[in-house]
């Protein structure tokens, strides 16, 4: 075969393959019958079936392109489409749909390719990235549209998509080119492949960020116990960079369990996410364990370290995760260990292991109530504090300490991905705040391991949250008395309420608007009473300022008619018009009623009696007191009083019309009644008084129905309001004064009631 090849010495061709050139047009069958036609020389043999025989037939099947075909002229088209060549090599199939739709183009409409259509086919091979066979198929499927851009009378612009389909297949050419030489041709794994054959040690260095070069070549990254192979190096490349980085990393492996085996514990760092870090590389990841407080750890390393050194990194990594635990949670872990426990005590220090050294007060109310003095200290002597609204650690609340608690949390209550699949870690407060507002992806129990107590749209810290325990306790507790005259604490009320004070809001780094929020949460009820303020004082006139005026101030329009009776008083008439119309003008004078914010803390509901079991004194009415705490009636009156001593006037006494009790009769009223009626006095009083009124048998009725008469007899009547300017009555008056007559006004609006 060689000298054959080298002499160019081959047999003779007996047979040729041969196809009929005279193609009838005429129709489809014509032609198709033109084209099996037999030669007639006897060294000439039928070809076998070409492509563009088979998308003829293939096209004949399908009755709707055989009806398009129906004249020599489209018949001519169809024999040009079917020749266009297979170079994409998809299937049989593929290759005839696309002769149909090409066939269907330039028969009907303009007899073109659409535009946008062929535009799309050439983009998608217009891309120089991808392995060599990916770049040999666009190849292929660019040379089918650069053999369609040549036909003139297939598009509207054929020179422009030749030049575009050719510019494509050199690119890609140059691309395959370089793919190819690169894979046989390949520096690198010619120097590593030399490198190992020829020397005992390779010559490797690795840089700070964990790059490692072999033979002045990067072969890969090394990150922790963790190698990264070059993406570049693929096939015998990869083959040859894994081979040779195997002999560096063997040795830099074994350095670094060294290092890390005699590195401090302030060398490692725990990530919120339970990664531990050396030197910004990551070594392992913490599990949760059986135990809170003992995570279990999974070394991140490959099959480059062996076995025994990881049990050496392992074994570092446990011992430090422990240490760190024991002094950054102390206490906690000093409980969860202790054996003089017993009892409740021994159940809620395993409680408090169980939520990371926080529970919150209602939670374990029950249990707390039960426990006996010596079971408390037995707890306080790990440092735990019993507050009012949890029971916690506070030497827990140290930055250090609540992140780690927060990330043993996270451990055992793992985050849900989002839905883009990635993990988001719930935010916390910054180190160093006493308050933050709250976020909703953040759940309560977190910020309670944290040391945060929600409420309401902030979460406090759990020792911030008893400090405003400890400023409210002393609010609640003070009771006005009228034998200590000492100022009451700031925010008192001295009814077992308080208002909230700057303190308050300080010590949480909030707004009014958040505390009150805040103490909703936390249980106390808002209560807004209306302020009393006090109105201008009323000066009585200078001259006279040891004198007395006593003036009614009608409630209406229509009460104003008793001035006209001064008329007859002669000069005094001005002087008691313009003292009626100052009082009237100060009394009708609107003041805006002002609120204030007292928080007080909820009433527990009272459970309900079972139905039978009513109170009696409650059906008789004897517990049927006024709520001395209800708010003013909107039209209750009020009594404004100005007295005037030494030539200086006093402020106005202003208290609702019910703090006054019943109205008691004036002097003269009391007389005129008969004697028999007088409240206290005469033969009515007692039992006889059942009898008088009907009950049968002379039945006493112990003064009950007395009660209610004395009610109805003694129910006070409504009386203008009384504005008093004036001293002490005196025993004589002088008729040419001007009192008089303000005197003679004040007796005609008694006698009128």
């Amino acid at each position: 075969m060689v000298d054959r090849l080298e002499s160019h010495n081959f047999d003779s061709v007996r047979v040729l393959q041969w196809r009929n050139r005279k193609l009838d047009f005429g129709s489809l069958n014509r032609l198709y019958d033109s084209l099996r036609e037999m030669p007639r020389e006897a060294r000439l043999a039928r070809a076998r079936t070409a492509d563009d025989v088979a998308a003829l037939e293939a096209v004949m099947a399908d009755r709707e392109l055989a009806a398009i075909a129906s004249t020599p002229v489209a018949v001519t088209k169809l024999w040009d489409v079917c020749q266009v060549p297979d170079y994409r090599k998809i299937s049989g199939q593929s290759h005839n749909e696309l002769i149909a739709t090409l066939f269907k183009f330039v028969t009907q409409g303009p007899c073109r390719i659409p535009e946008d259509w062929f535009t799309k086919q050439v983009a998608l091979a217009d891309r120089t990235d991808g392995d060599i066979d990916t770049l040999a198929t666009r190849i292929s499927h660019i040379r089918t549209w650069t053999f369609v851009a040549n036909r003139p009378d297939w598009l509207q612009d054929p020179v422009h998509w030749q030049q575009r389909t050719r510019a494509i297949e050199d690119s890609l050419s140059d691309a395959l080119h370089e793919r190819l030489t690169q894979r046989f041709v390949d520096r690198r794994t010619s120097a590593l492949m030399k490198g190992m054959r020829d020397k005992d040690e390779l010559n490797a260095d690795i840089a700070e960020d964990g790059a490692i070069t072999v033979e002045n070549h990067f072969v890969g990254r090394l990150k922790g116990f963790r190698f990264t192979l070059d993406a570049a190096a693929d096939g015998i490349h990869g083959k040859a960079t894994r081979q040779a980085a195997t002999q560096v990393l063997t040795r830099e492996l074994g350095m670094r369990t060294r290092r890390v085996v005699a590195a401090q514990n302030d060398a490692f760092k725990l990530t919120r996410d339970g990664r531990i870090v050396w030197r910004d590389d990551d070594l392992a990841q913490l599990e949760a364990g059986e135990d809170p407080l003992q995570p279990t750890i999974t070394l991140l390393a490959d099959e480059n370290l062996s076995e025994a050194d990881r049990e050496k990194v392992t074994a570092r990594l446990q011992t430090w995760i422990k240490d760190i635990i024991a002094d950054k949670l102390k206490p906690l872990a000093d409980m969860s260990a202790a054996t003089d426990l017993q009892g409740l005590a021994r159940g809620i220090a395993f409680r408090l292991k169980e939520n990371f050294g926080v529970l919150k007060r209602e939670t374990v109310a029950d249990e707390i109530n039960t426990l006996d003095q010596t079971a408390r200290a037995d707890l306080r002597k790990y440092g735990l504090r019993f507050g009012a609204f949890n029971i916690f650690f506070p030497t827990m609340l140290k930055p250090a300490a609540a992140d780690l608690a927060a990330t043993l949390w996270l451990l055992k209550n793992p985050v849900p991905p989002a839905a883009d699949g990635k993990t988001v870690q719930p935010l916390l407060p910054r180190p160093g705040l006493t308050s933050a507002a709250t976020n909703i992806e953040t759940p309560e129990a977190l910020y309670r391991a944290y040391g945060f107590h929600v409420s309401g749209p902030r979460a406090v810290r759990l020792d911030i949250l008893e400090r405003l325990a400890d400023l409210i306790r002393p609010l609640l507790a003070f009771r006005t008395k009228p034998d200590i005259t000492d100022a009451p604490p700031k925010g008192a009320t001295g009814d077992g309420g308080f208002r909230a004070t700057d303190d308050m809001m300080s010590i949480l780094g909030c707004s009014a608007d958040e505390l009150g929020q805040v103490l909703q949460s936390l249980g106390f009820r808002l209560d807004r009473r209306p302020v009393v303020v006090p109105k201008p004082e009323v000066h009585a006139d200078a001259a006279e300022p040891t004198s007395e005026i006593t003036v009614a101030a009608p409630p209406s329009e229509a009460d104003a008619e008793p001035a006209a009776e001064i008329t007859a008083a002669g000069d005094a008439a001005p002087v008691v018009e313009a003292a009626q119309a100052e009082v009237v003008a100060v009394a009708s004078e609107p003041v805006e009623q002002k609120f204030e914010d007292i928080w007080r803390p909820k009433r527990h509901q009272r459970p309900e009696r079972p139905k039978g079991q009513d109170n009696r004194r409650n059906e008789r009415g004897r517990d049927r007191r006024p709520n001395a705490s209800a708010a003013t009636p909107p039209d209750a009156g009020v009594v404004a009083t100005v007295t005037q001593a030494d030539g200086a006037p006093s402020k106005l006494d202003e208290r609702p019309r019910h703090d006054r009790g019943p109205r008691q009769p004036r002097p003269e009223q009391r007389d005129a009644r008969p004697e028999g009626k007088r409240e206290g006095r005469g033969p009515d009083r007692g039992s006889d008084r059942g009898q008088d009124r009907g009950r049968p048998g002379g039945k006493p009725n112990f003064g009950r129905d007395q009660g209610r008469d004395k009610g109805r007899r003694e129910e006070p009547r409504r009386q203008p309001e009384v504005i008093s300017a004036a001293p002490p009555k005196r025993t004589g008056t002088d008729p040419d004064s001007p009192f008089a007559a303000l005197a003679a006004l004040k007796a005609s609006l008694d006698k009128r009631g």
